[in-house]
């Protein structure tokens, strides 16, 4: 006789049937909507980075375009993690399929809880600095145009490596290559000769509203050997400022061929004009778009009651930051030769002005590179002042140096990816944030292009002290 074993039958009703297949259903459901695991920590990290505290207020857009930069980032170094870990047959994505969920719900909660953090840290800048608060309409402007723009860059990917999956992988490659190569040769050299042709075309811009001086004491005047066509926009603004009774001197980059040729043509400008017979003599070096600020010479204007000469030598047309990576050298080429020769005017004067010297930001940085110590600086001048100085940029000791705490100008170098600013002597006009490494440098950078939009006496905006500050001897 056989035995046979018989298994215990397990009867299951209709109600826990269909509840087993729904709670499966639904944790598929769930952990197929939730992305990838490196997909929520590089957009978590992208978010979080962006909205870390920076220095100054900013616009919907502009915070939208650092989160989309960011974010991106971080989904590349996301993508190119999981690539590095297939090849050592670790399959990320799968390792981690059933904790997408949880770690997709705590991304999100941590992007909450810093947008509230950035909402708080946004209204106090905001506060000190009387511009209005932001709430929620400010973050949903954000959170549009950042999702267009990572959804438009990452479809622009997507696209192209579908095309290169339909090409094949050699036939891809040289596709690619051929693409690089055109942009590296046409496209690089067209959009730097577009740039080139746009900041030509806004220093030769002859502004209306800007009138033609009429003063012998101003360059551009009729009687001026340096005529009112070349001076350039910023130039033009400059010798047409008030009040009227300073002379302010100026030489374009269009005013003579050369250095040499400007730098004598500033002199004649100011024989002619009158300003070695002044008390007072200011080397003022421009910033790289050749703007001298206006509240400045205001201040040097009434710091010596308009008994005072200005002179201004323009060494680019392009804004600071392009001069300050790419023409550096032009700025204190140009500073040291002008104020070399105005030195060796002096010197033949029996009873000649007193020397002085100001710049601010780049033109601090021109101004500075003139001498090649403090103790030098102190010999040679009445005084200097240096506003917003690039960080470490200029010497300070002797010098009147004015630095908003606000200012991008004045943390941002290099080292902050790894060491905290110096910000000894800045003006605390504003809260400044921790420092933290690469964070603090990668919001600082995103500061730089909206400096000059603070209010004033906030970021990289100085008032008429920066002339009252000069000092005297």
């Amino acid at each position: 006789m056989t035995l046979v074993e018989t298994k215990p039958i397990v009867v299951q009703n209709k109600q826990e049937a269909e509840a087993d297949r729904g709670g499966a259903g639904r944790r598929f459901a769930w952990t197929g909507f939730a992305p990838r695991a490196g997909t929520s920590i590089g957009i978590a990290l992208g978010c979080l980075v962006s909205l870390a505290p920076g220095l100054l207020p900013r616009t919907p857009l502009a915070q939208a375009i650092l989160t989309a930069l960011l974010v991106l980032v971080g989904l590349a170094m996301a993508g190119v993690t999981r690539m590095a870990l297939r090849r050592t047959r670790f399959d990320a994505s799968a390792r981690t399929a059933k904790y997408r969920p949880a770690i997709f719900l705590g991304a999100v909660l941590l992007v909450i809880a810093a947008g509230v953090h950035a909402t708080q840290w946004q209204n106090r800048l905001r506060d000190v600095m009387g511009v209005s608060q932001i709430g929620p309409g400010y973050w949903v402007r954000w959170m549009v145009s950042a999702t267009l723009l990572v959804g438009l860059v990452t479809g622009l990917w997507g696209g192209l490596r579908w095309s290169a999956r339909r090409l094949g992988r050699a036939r891809g490659i040289a596709v690619g290559t051929a693409l690089a190569l055109s942009g590296y040769f046409m496209v690089v050299p067209a959009v730097v000769d577009w740039r080139q042709a746009a900041y030509a075309a806004a220093d030769a811009y002859v502004d209306p509203e800007v009138a033609q001086p009429v003063s012998p004491t101003r360059s551009g005047s009729p009687e001026s050997v340096a005529g009112w066509e070349s001076l350039g926009a910023q130039g033009r603004r400059f010798v047409a400022g008030e009040p009227a009774r300073a002379v302010r001197v100026y030489v374009g980059l269009h005013s003579a061929p050369d250095l040499n040729s400007r730098v004598a043509l500033a002199i004649q400008e100011l024989e002619r004009s009158g300003g070695f017979a002044r008390r007072n003599l200011v080397v003022a070096v421009p910033t790289g778009s050749g703007w001298i600020d206006g509240g400045a010479v205001q201040g040097i204007d009434e710091r010596f009651g308009g008994d005072v000469a200005v002179v201004g030598l323009q060494y680019s047309a392009a804004p600071s930051w392009v001069t300050f990576i790419f023409g550096r050298k032009a700025a204190e080429e140009s500073a040291k030769a002008l104020f070399t020769a105005v030195e060796q005017r002096l010197s033949r004067m029996n009873q000649p002005p007193k020397l002085h010297i100001y710049g601010q930001s780049l033109g601090a940085l021109g101004g500075s590179s003139v001498f090649t110590d403090e103790a030098d600086q102190d010999r040679r001048t009445c005084s200097a002042v240096w506003a917003g100085p690039p960080a470490g940029a200029a010497h300070r000791s002797g010098a009147t140096v004015l630095a908003n705490a606000s200012d991008p100008v004045v943390h941002w170098s290099p080292s902050l990816l790894w060491k905290a600013p110096d910000l000894t002597g800045t003006r605390p006009d504003a809260p400044v944030p921790q420092w933290l490494p690469v964070v603090s440098f990668l919001q600082t950078s995103a500061d730089l292009l909206a400096a000059l939009d603070a209010p004033p006496g906030h970021g990289h905006r100085y008032g008429t002290d920066q002339g009252t500050s000069l000092g005297a001897c």
